[in-house]
C-alpha cells in the first residue's frame, strides 16, 4: 500500500517559467522510513511543502492515504503530523505543555486523550521537568523536540519531518531516532525524512530517493541504492601489529586501532584480493578480518548531484 503518493507533480515559479519541481513522481511505501533528499535548491523542500498543503502545484498531484491533498485539504490535514525547518511550528510565548494541549484540541482529540498523550511524548524526549516553561526561552535543540511532540500528538499515520535532528545533541538525537524506529516498525507510521545529516539517513530510512535541479535521479531501496554504486570492489583488512611501506597497496588508507592496523582500499578484481593476502602470509602478519565495504550514501549521494540529470 502506497502512503505518499506524488503523481507528475509540477511547480513553476514566476514569469521566468522557474521550474522548482518537475515532473516529479514518487510512491511511499506505508510503514516505510523514506529518506527524501536532495542538495539546496533542489527542490525537495516545494515538494514536501505541497504534500503539506503549504503550497499549490502548478500540475500533477499528492495523496495521503488515497487523499487528495488540493481536492480535499482538510481531509489530508487528518492524515499527517509535520515538522517543517525554517517554520515555526510551534508557539514560544506558550509553554511545551500548553502548545501540546493546544495541538491537540487542533487535531479532535478529547482533552483527557491529549493530556496523558502529551505527558507520554514530552517525557520520552526529556521535556517534562520543563514542560510549564515558555518554548521561547528553550535552546535549539528543545525547541525541536517540542516541534516533534506537537507533530505527535495525535499519532497520524504519516509524519514528514524536515531536518528532525537538527540541533540536537548526540544523546537527544539518538532518542528521536529510537522514536522514529518505533512509529515505524511499531505503530506502522509512514515517516518521510529530509535532512542533510546523511548517516542519519543511511542509518534509519528503507528507501531513498534523491533530486537535482526539480527532478528525481534516484529512488529505490537503500541497501540497492548503495550496491548499485559501487564503482570498485573496496575492502577493509584489520591485521595485527604495524604494516612496512613496502607492504601496503597503492592508495590504500591507513590507520591504527587497538593494536592492529586497519587497511582501506579499492582492490580491481579477486586475484587482487588474494595477492595481497599472500604477500601478508609471506611476512607473516596475522589477518584479523577482511569485509568488503559498501559506499556510504554521502558519496552516492555527491556522485549523483553532481552528475547532469537525464533528460
Amino acid at each position: 500500500m502506497t502512503a505518499i503518493e506524488i503523481s507528475a507533480l509540477t511547480k513553476v515559479y514566476g514569469s521566468a517559467g522557474v521550474r522548482a519541481v518537475d515532473d516529479v513522481s514518487l510512491g511511499v511505501p506505508a510503514g516505510s522510513i523514506f529518506g527524501f533528499l536532495g542538495p539546496n535548491g533542489a527542490g525537495k523542500t516545494t515538494t514536501i511543502k505541497i504534500a503539506a498543503g503549504l503550497l499549490a502545484a502548478t500540475s500533477g498531484h499528492v495523496r495521503l492515504n488515497g487523499v487528495d491533498v488540493a481536492r480535499r485539504r482538510a481531509a489530508a490535514m487528518e492524515q499527517f503530523g509535520a515538522v517543517l525547518e525554517g517554520s515555526r511550528n510551534v508557539y514560544w510565548t506558550l509553554s511545551a505543555w500548553q502548545n501540546l494541549l493546544y495541538f491537540g484540541r487542533l487535531k479532535g482529540m478529547r482533552k483527557a486523550e491529549t493530556r496523558t498523550r502529551a505527558e507520554e511524548l514530552l517525557t520520552e524526549l526529556g521535556l517534562w521537568d520543563r514542560r510549564r516553561d515558555k518554548v521561547g526561552g528553550f535552546s535549539r535543540g528543545m525547541q525541536q523536540k517540542v516541534a516533534i511532540a506537537a507533530a505527535l500528538i495525535a499519532d497520524p499515520p504519516i509524519v514528514l519531518l524536515d531536518e528532525p535532528t537538527l540541533g540536537l545533541d548526540v544523546e537527544a538525537t539518538r532518542t528521536v531516532k529510537d522514536r522514529i524506529r518505533t512509529l515505524a516498525r511499531e505503530r506502522g507510521t509512514t515517516v518521510l525524512i529530509t535532512t542533510h545529516q546523511l548517516d542519519v539517513v543511511q542509518e534509519l530510512c528503507d528507501r531513498v530517493a534523491i533530486m537535482r535541479s526539480g527532478r528525481v535521479v534516484a529512488d529505490g531501496p537503500t541497501r540497492e541504492l548503495l550496491a548499485g554504486h559501487r564503482r570498485h570492489d573496496r575492502y577493509e583488512l584489520t591485521v595485527e601489529g604495524e604494516v612496512p611501506a613496502e607492504v601496503l597497496p597503492a592508495g590504500f588508507e591507513v590507520a591504527q586501532q587497538d593494536g592492529a592496523t586497519v587497511l582501506t582500499g579499492a582492490i580491481a578484481d579477486p586475484d587482487g584480493v588474494y595477492a595481497l593476502l599472500d604477500l601478508l602470509r609471506a611476512r607473516r602478519i596475522p589477518l584479523r578480518s577482511l569485509t568488503q565495504v559498501q559506499p556510504g550514501l554521502e558519496e552516492v549521494f555527491l556522485t549523483l548531484t553532481r552528475e547532469p540529470a537525464n533528460g
